[in-house]
């Protein structure tokens, strides 16, 4: 989906942003999903404007409304739903959905720099999942299959199978059969997950969505892309967020390693937090998540080398999104399987985490 490289003059004249000679509004780049703009006004950023991935149905933007009011009212600093000057909570042109949040301060990183830093980001989750305990809020947006790791290793299976004729034309889809095979197995390693309650939770704690403050020490200081937010287990939301976190490396660095320090110093600090919000059993699903989320995101790449029509990919270092994607793939695999070399002492982590 090829982003804008401006937003549409109506939606700008919802929110009152039409007077460029007043606001500047240009592309912030790092998102793979959502097309995303900087507002500014005088020269300092106010907002963040963005146009949805069709993904998202429009109503996320009433849950965001309701997490941030119940986060904000708990003390912690959160992007704000802003409306229109007709009070609507969203814009729609030519079919899609555009919305504004108010603008944080803060630092963006898209790789953990050392433990510290992990700490820091721990604690900030573990202070949302401490604020968030209490709401009453029944989500109108539930984005279905997310976490459905079955699904996504049978789409997966799918085009494996499907593919043959177009693999022997093509050598990067032969290369994503291959590898296809290859995670396909890898997943019949898995330790089962048990029964989970579903929390009220981010749904994409990847590291880069969290800021921080400028300066030394670390601190992380809001949660940002939140369109996920709903009901999640445990296993994924923290399991998602250490596969992020603990490969320092990147998704697509060509190097893969699971760092068990980051580990660490991140569940010490959510734990410090939240840690008694979950029983022993919760615990230990967090490592079992995470060596799932990385073959399940896996397989999601793997499916887009043949699909060619989901994630955001950068040109200026690989040819195509897929073979964008199938770089992803190949290193999410691996990072999987340095999970699982770890799962032992990753336990211990978390059992003994206070």
């Amino acid at each position: 989906m090829t982003a804008p490289s401006s937003p549409p003059p109506a939606v700008c004249a919802a929110y009152g942003w039409a007077d460029r000679d007043r606001v500047a509004i240009e592309p912030l780049p790092g998102g793979l999903i959502n097309a995303t703009f900087v507002v500014r006004e005088g020269g300092a950023p106010r907002a963040v404007l963005q146009r949805l991935h069709p993904v998202f149905g429009a109503e996320v933007n009433l849950d965001i409304d309701a997490v941030t009011t119940h986060l904000a009212a708990r003390g912690l600093e959160t992007p704000r739903l802003l409306r229109t000057r007709a009070g609507a909570a969203w814009v729609e042109d030519e079919g899609r959905v555009w919305r504004a949040l108010t603008w944080i301060d803060g630092v963006t990183v898209h790789a953990v720099p050392d433990p510290a830093w992990a700490r820091a980001g721990g604690e900030l989750v573990g202070r949302f999942h401490r604020a968030v305990d209490d709401l009453v809020h029944d989500y109108r947006f539930v984005r279905a299959g997310v976490h459905d790791t079955a699904a996504h290793l049978a789409r997966l299976a799918a085009r494996v199978e499907a593919g043959a004729d177009a693999a022997a034309r093509d050598p990067l889809l032969a290369e994503a059969r291959d590898l296809g095979r290859e995670l396909l197995a890898a997943t019949a390693a898995l330790p089962p997950l048990p029964v989970l309650p579903r929390r009220h939770g981010h749904g994409d704690l990847k590291i880069s969505n969290l800021l921080f403050a400028a300066g030394a020490p670390p601190a992380a200081i809001a949660l940002v892309d939140l369109d996920t937010v709903g009901r999640h287990a445990l296993a994924f939301e923290l399991g998602d967020a250490m596969r992020s976190w603990c490969n320092p490396h990147g998704e697509d660095a060509g190097r893969i390693g699971f760092e068990l320090p980051i580990f660490a110093a991140a569940i010490a600090g959510w734990a410090a937090h939240a840690g008694d919000l979950c029983d022993a059993a919760e615990r230990a699903s967090i490592v079992t998540g995470l060596e799932t989320v990385c073959l399940e995101l896996a397989a999601r790449f793997a499916v887009d080398v043949f699909d060619d029509a989901y994630f955001g990919w950068d040109p200026t270092r690989f040819p195509s999104r897929r073979a964008h994607n199938l770089v992803r793939a190949r290193g999410q695999l691996a990072l999987g399987r340095a999970v699982a070399a770890a799962r032992g002492d990753a336990l211990d982590v978390v059992m003994a985490a206070r």
